[in-house]
């Protein structure tokens, strides 16, 4: 079997040269079409079949997570990020209460006083204001630091395998202004539910989303069109793909600067996520945040190194907080999942 050179390891053995491509090259621009899998067959040179039977291999051995959308943050429903001051005897028993909350779809373990960070997404402010006192209230770990998104650098645009020094991650050419927040209506809510599950791996997926096939098509190519889906693809699991590694950095820089150096940091490529937060002093002074995954601690620090360097802010006061466990990782629920599929998808270990 042929195997690629650009990326050949990972926890589950080699890839072939299609799985590559399948994991590499279509993490965005999803053919919204009626049968996208033979759009993606025929760029790969082989049949519709062997394009489907892969990616459902790939996503049982947990190389990625859903075939999907990923959508702007805070345009449909609300999100933020979220930390909690754990004792170490507890927290395991902890991030098991705040995992339990279906509205949290991200929760990990780092090296801080604030040891144990959550993302909590829910359809309103309100809502997400009840599930932060819920936690507090069974957790009993004193107050939520509560970190809302204040502006966004850089989310999500795909995670590249194959460049030098990989991952590689694209910059946005096309950055749109404000996308303004919308609101879904029942059918929407019942396309949603589905939806972010992940498409069905069939060979005519956008017909198995509870609507017309048309006009399942037609409202996703308007979201894409208009930046509510910021893209749609493959989305793949670093951590199973041997970026074992990785480090929520920030910096306490001035006010006037941040939105020019989240900028910066976003250009060079190097990161994953980048975006401004709000201090909570006095217990959280750091307002600029970024995502940095590698294979390993040294490489994730070279990193770190490097992109301080490039964007000539070695002179602002930063943390660096490895993850240390992943106790939770799924996509963001917007509404309630469908009963018969709503068990979220938990992992541990090392991320």
């Amino acid at each position: 079997m042929d195997r690629t050179h650009g990326y050949s390891q990972n926890s589950q053995g080699a890839l072939s040269a299609l799985e590559f491509k399948l994991l590499n090259d279509y993490q965005r621009n999803f053919p919204l079409v009626e049968t996208p899998f033979v759009e993606l067959a025929r760029g790969l040179d082989v049949d519709e079949a062997t394009v489907i039977s892969r990616l459902q291999s790939l996503l049982q051995s947990g190389l990625i997570s859903r075939v999907g959308a990923v959508f702007r943050p805070n345009v449909v429903g609300v999100s933020a990020l979220a930390a909690l001051a754990v004792p170490v005897d507890r927290l395991e028993a902890v991030a098991a209460l705040v995992s339990a909350f279906s509205e949290v779809n991200h929760n990990y373990q780092r090296e801080h006083r604030f040891n144990l960070w959550f993302v909590v997404t829910a359809s309103t402010q309100e809502e997400l204001q009840r599930v932060f006192d819920a936690i507090e209230r069974v957790c009993g770990c004193g107050s939520v630091l509560r970190l809302p998104l204040l502006e966004q650098f850089h989310i999500d645009l795909g995670f590249g395998l194959g460049g030098s020094g990989s991952p590689y991650f694209q910059v946005d050419t096309q950055v749109q202004g404000e996308v303004a927040a919308i609101e879904l209506d029942a059918a929407q809510r019942s396309l949603m539910a589905v939806l972010q599950k992940g498409l069905p791996l069939v060979s005519r997926p956008y017909a198995s989303l509870g609507w017309s096939e048309s006009d399942a098509i037609a409202l996703l190519r308007r979201w894409v069109a208009a930046g509510v889906i910021k893209r749609f693809g493959v989305v793949v699991r670093h951590h199973e793909l041997g970026y074992t590694s990785n480090a929520m950095v920030v910096w306490n820089v001035p006010d006037d600067r941040v939105s020019q150096l989240g900028k910066a940091i976003a250009a060079t490529g190097r990161v994953s996520l980048c975006y401004r937060r709000p201090r909570q002093l006095p217990h959280w002074p750091f307002n600029l945040f970024c995502m940095i995954h590698g294979k390993d601690r040294s490489d994730v620090e070279q990193r770190v190194a490097a992109l301080e360097q490039v964007c000539e802010m070695d002179a602002y006061p930063r943390e660096v907080l490895f993850s240390c466990r992943r106790f939770k990782q799924c996509g963001a629920r917007y509404v309630a999942d469908v009963p018969s599929e709503a068990v979220p998808e938990l992992a541990h270990g090392s991320d």
